[in-house]
Parts: C-alpha cells; structure tokens; sequence
C-alpha cells in the first residue's frame, strides 16, 4: 500500500461514523452519510473509483442499489464513463436480465436492462459494502449474462469477518476485488 492509499484510507475511515445497535442490537453499523456530506473526502473517494476505472480499461461504471449509485455515479461521471444501475426486481422498465440470491432470512432478485451493455463492453462494479458477498455475486452474474465483460469490483468497505471475498471467487472470473477500507 503506497502513502497515498494510505491517507486516502485514513481519510475515509475518519468519516465513517459507527451507529451500534443499528438496526437492531448488537449490530454495529457503519454509516457513510458522514462520508458522503463531506465534499473533501466524497471526492476523494470519486477520484480514486473514477482512477481504478480508468486503470482497469473500464467502458462503464456499474452501481448496485441503492448506495452503490452514489458512489458508482460520480466515479463514471470523473471518469468519462457511462454509468448502468442494478436495481432490485421491478425497478427498471423493459427487457430485464434478473437474478435471484438467497439473504439471511429470505431471497431478493436483481435486475438490469438486457440493452444496458455493447457485447464485450468493460465493466467495474462499484458498491458502498461487502458483506456476504450475496448481492455483489448477483450481480456478477447479471453483468456476464448482459454479455459484458468484468474488470473488477471495487468496494468501499469490507467486512472481512463475514467472508463474502470467499463467496465471490466464483464469480469473478478473475477479475480483482478491491476494498479501500477493511473492517
């Protein structure tokens, strides 16, 4: 890690607030909406997506509802990349490829537009938090079978302790996942 990631993750930590017993106790969450409002630190953080996009070759910026749009569009804006959305089911008009995955306590389905992707477009997933790895994963899946080809994930904040990294591998096809801060 150079001197520059290091500050920018020391920056970025500096302005995520921890909320304990949120949503429900026990939970300690971390809250970026601190983040978010400061102007140094949100473009810090969009410089540094929008760079890795860049870096990567990216075509376009793919965000995943709903936090993911706030870090992904920006980024693809810095970048002079288009921006495509992943939504939950029911969300995005027209034709839809859509994924189903297994949560805690239940199943969700994602979508995104069939006619979101040139073939063999390059794409870079950007998402606010890794957790299990069951939404990013879904969406993974959702990329390669819009025909678009994966260059990376990046992820603002991984909760190590929940080894979604582990449950991605599959799903990558070896592209890198990227995380600026570990929890």
């Amino acid at each position: 890690m150079t001197s520059a990631d290091t500050a920018l993750t020391e920056l970025l930590n500096s302005r995520i607030k921890d909320v304990p017993d949120y949503p429900k106790p026990g939970v300690l969450f971390k809250d970026i909406a601190p983040l978010l409002a400061d102007a140094e630190a949100f473009a810090a953080l969009t410089r540094a997506l929008a760079d890795r996009a860049r870096e990567l070759g990216a075509t376009k910026v793919v965000g995943l509802e709903a936090r993911g749009f706030v870090l992904a569009a920006p980024a693809a804006f810095a970048a002079g990349l288009g921006f495509v959305p992943i939504r939950k089911k029911g969300k995005l008009p027209g034709a839809v490829f859509e994924q189903s995955y297994d949560l805690e306590y239940g199943s969700a389905t994602l979508e995104v537009q069939c006619d979101a992707f040139a073939p063999g477009e390059r794409v870079l997933v950007v998402d606010d938090v890794l957790a299990t790895g069951g939404t990013i994963a879904a969406s993974l899946d959702l990329v390669q079978r819009a025909g678009a080809e994966l260059v990376g994930v990046v992820v603002l904040m991984e909760l190590g302790f929940l080894d979604g990294r582990e449950r991605l591998a599959t799903h990558l096809a070896g592209a890198p996942l990227e995380t600026l801060i570990t929890v």
